[in-house]
């Protein structure tokens, strides 16, 4: 591995990171701004947004509510998002191939959790999703997730 690589690995790993905190802070405009300006986001089985204006609109629809959403148990809502065992399935100078793990833990324990397949693309001096697919593998009983798909 020479150190245009590792740049590159680590330039993925931070976009990573970036996604998530966004995400669970509710910032979907930088959560948005981890994608290249034409990038996609499908949620396997429910729906597939390309660029960063559709993708905030994507994951904002039915959110706006003054109240912070509450949990089945009552507790404020939150969401931390753990990705774990990033694989680099093909690294170039044009593309970089990644599948992940990830599971998203609220105030009730683990609420949802699947995989991630990535493609990475150079944009500027960063590494940007071109298409991230989103594999949720199950919803934990009661959990947010769950609550907000059954709608």
């Amino acid at each position: 591995m020479d150190l245009t690589e590792l740049l590159a690995r680590e330039g993925v790993r931070d976009t990573i990171a970036r996604y998530a905190h966004a995400g669970d802070g509710g910032k979907l405009n930088e959560l948005a701004e981890c994608f290249a300006p034409d990038g996609t986001l499908e949620i396997k089985g429910r729906s597939t947004a390309t660029g960063r204006d559709a993708i905030v609109a994507m994951l904002g629809a039915g959110t706006a509510s003054a109240e912070p959403p509450r949990t089945s148990s009552g507790a404020k809502f939150f969401q931390r998002h753990f990705v774990a065992d990033p694989v680099f399935d093909s690294i170039t100078a044009e593309r970089i191939d990644t599948r992940a793990y990830f599971v998203v833990f609220g105030p009730d324990g683990a609420d949802h959790w699947g995989r991630y397949r990535d493609v990475f693309v150079p944009v500027g001096d960063r590494w940007l999703l071109a298409h991230r697919s989103v594999a949720v593998d199950t919803t934990a009983p009661g959990s947010f997730l769950a609550a907000r798909w059954s709608q």
